[in-house]
């Protein structure tokens, strides 16, 4: 995707425009809008933007170059949304930042997921390809993060994710008052766990088919805050504590060694 937008024209959904960015050419998508400002400033020094709707952005600075953070709130279609507007202003890689619960053994609290492709649950990336369509991420922002976790000595895993569009029904979750879950979607947890498919989340596929669809590129890192093999119990804050700070400090590194290519 060209960006064709006016340097000082504001974009309506996201609330930034071209110039505001100083030459970012990099995002980095936390959905949780109070999650931007804390991943911003572990990048260093950052100055807060705007905030319209679930887009609340800060700008960074990394290896001499902006860096921006913006929340993009739950699910695939607000993802697709705030993508689309930032590449109109010129934004050309996406990293998609966030937390997840493991389906797979021996992936554990406070783990790094580092997806390399997703499982398209979600129903918004099938606006832009058709479901045969694979989603996929950029290789070279999937191995800087490696790279920047073996280095930083954090835990990690690359895996598929699965994104669905659903909480509940869709990552088999039940409700604690009425037990309900939809019947087609029961069973699926462990066909996927057969399969090798390391997480739930709710963005990736978006995230993934939308890059690539424009010509962009896309990554995707999670922390693990729920290790569901071994209980559905909500993880105690130590451990999104700790998920949080590392996959802050494995981001960071990895646009450090991005950048550094330049």
């Amino acid at each position: 995707m060209k960006n064709y937008a006016a340097a000082d024209e504001i974009m309506y959904h996201i609330g930034l425009s071209k110039e505001m960015l100083k030459g970012a050419k990099y995002a980095l998508l936390p959905g949780d809008p109070g999650r931007v400002e804390g991943l911003a400033k572990a990048l260093g020094e950052a100055e807060f933007l705007a905030s319209h709707r679930e887009y609340t952005s800060y700008l960074a600075e990394v290896a001499g170059h902006s860096v921006l953070v913006v929340s993009t709130g739950m699910g695939g279609p607000s993802v697709a949304i705030g993508m689309e507007e930032l590449a109109r202003i010129g934004i050309e890689n996406f990293i998609r930042v966030g937390t997840t619960g493991s389906i797979q053994e021996e992936l554990n609290l406070g783990d790094v997921l580092i997806s390399k492709a997703a499982v398209r649950l979600e129903g918004a990336s099938r606006a832009y390809a058709p479901v045969e369509y694979p989603a996929v991420a950029d290789l070279d922002i999937t191995f800087a993060l490696r790279e920047a976790a073996i280095e930083l000595d954090v835990p990690h895993m690359l895996g598929i994710s699965a994104s669905t569009d659903t909480f509940w029904p869709q990552q088999e979750r039940y409700d604690s008052f009425t037990g309900y879950v939809l019947k087609d979607l029961q069973g699926k947890l462990k066909e996927y766990q057969a399969l090798g498919v390391t997480n739930y989340e709710m963005e990736a596929a978006t995230v993934f088919v939308v890059a690539e669809v424009f010509g962009l590129r896309a990554g995707a890192i999670c922390g693990v805050i729920a290790k569901r093999t071994s209980s559905e119990a909500v993880a105690p804050k130590e451990v999104y504590r700790l998920s949080e700070k590392r996959f802050q400090a494995v981001v960071k590194k990895a646009l450090e060694i991005l950048l550094s290519s330049k």
